[in-house]
């Protein structure tokens, strides 16, 4: 998947953790030097101490620098991975992140008692920062109970709890991007699978040669990086766990049953495979069908006509379903039922609008013609 840019960090931020790591040898080197001073005294024409400094400050620079550029990759990557993260999975990880600090400080703070601080501080400050990542971790994984806690605080409104079962994601789902506006409407949530078959797939489209192939190998990669900004899901990518299987699509049903998951498709055909295998399959073709328009232009149906439209010769009906149809050249047909043929269906904020004309004036227009 493509992440947005970030910019790497400032070279002075580089040399200020370097400078950090030197001046904690230099401390580690007095402290060690200040044990061995009791037995040797002087070493050479330094004071024990002072070569401890020395040597300390030494050992310090050369690993400082190794230290500081490793640790300015960690950020770089850290604010790749947080660009990618919505508001509520950030703010539930920070939560989670200082209720792990103040955990492991509790526990913690014994040993800047029981050694020299300039030993103990750097373990403690370990022992910190491993409690706050995994706290970072477990909020951002279990970010609707975070929520739910902090939320009577701070004012926010926590996502409601969801128990959804997690879906394999399917190529053709991220390719045609309707997925998206699914998420959006509050349709689908909880967390979706990508295996990586499924990734190099579409970065293979995205890479291809052919126009049509290559845009939708990018729709479909920069429609997952949209849904992982997206609150009501989480997006995970999985390996392969049928390396054995050659085929995406039968890959994709083998970790549906071994990972007893739902298979999150469009593909017709490979809905059908993975029902008979026993796969919990929620297909998006099959949802489109069912919410498609109950008549679409060319349709022929019968309305009862009810009253006059707005402009000359129009009048108003209603289908079963509530859907409005405006029939032009109709007002003569108030009160009775008519054959209308429609011409356009329009949806707008409040529902479908269906334009229609008798059938017998297109019938008859089309005999003149």
């Amino acid at each position: 998947m493509t992440t947005s840019r970030v910019r790497g960090v400032p070279p002075a931020v580089v040399e200020l953790l370097r400078f950090c790591v030197v001046v904690f040898f230099a401390g580690l080197g007095y402290q060690v030097a200040d044990t061995l001073s009791v037995r040797s005294g002087v070493v050479g024409p330094l004071d024990s101490t002072g070569v401890g400094v020395v040597l300390g400050a030494a050992v310090g620079y050369v690993l400082g620098g190794v230290v500081a550029r490793l640790t300015a990759r960690s950020l770089t990557a850290a604010e790749a991975s947080l660009n990618d993260r919505s508001a509520e999975q950030i703010l539930a990880g920070m939560a989670g992140a200082v209720l792990g600090v103040l955990l492991a400080g509790g526990v913690a703070w014994p040993l800047l008692i029981i050694g020299s601080a300039v030993v103990m501080l750097p373990l403690f400050a370990f022992v910190v920062i491993v409690a706050g990542t995994l706290g970072y971790r477990f909020g951002v994984l279990r970010r609707e109970s975070v929520l739910a806690v902090i939320s009577p605080r701070t004012g926010l409104v926590a996502q409601p709890q969801t128990s959804s079962m997690p879906r394999l994601l399917d190529s053709s789902v991220a390719i045609d991007g309707r997925v998206l506006d699914v998420v959006r409407a509050g349709f689908l949530h909880g967390t979706l699978l990508v295996p990586e078959p499924v990734l190099a797939e579409m970065q293979g489209l995205a890479d291809a040669g052919d126009d049509t192939r290559r845009s939708r190998g990018r729709r479909g990669l920069e429609t997952l990086q949209a849904l992982r900004r997206e609150r009501g899901v989480d997006v995970e990518v999985v390996p392969d766990e049928a390396p054995e299987v050659p085929d995406v699509d039968a890959k994709l049903v083998r970790m549906a049953l071994d990972r007893r998951v739902g298979l999150l498709t469009l593909d017709t055909n490979l809905a059908k495979v993975a029902v008979l295998a026993g796969c919990r399959v929620m297909n998006l073709h099959a949802l489109a069908l069912a919410l498609r328009p109950p008549v679409v232009a060319g349709d022929v149906v019968m309305v009862l006509l009810l009253k006059p439209g707005k402009e000359p010769g129009q009048a108003i009906g209603y289908l079963d379903d509530g859907t409005m149809v405006v029939a032009e050249r109709s007002r003569q047909d108030l009160g009775s039922e008519a054959r209308v043929q429609v011409t356009s269906v329009l949806t707008t904020a409040n529902g479908r609008m269906v334009f229609a004309r008798p059938e017998a004036a297109d019938q008859s227009t089309a005999r003149h013609a």
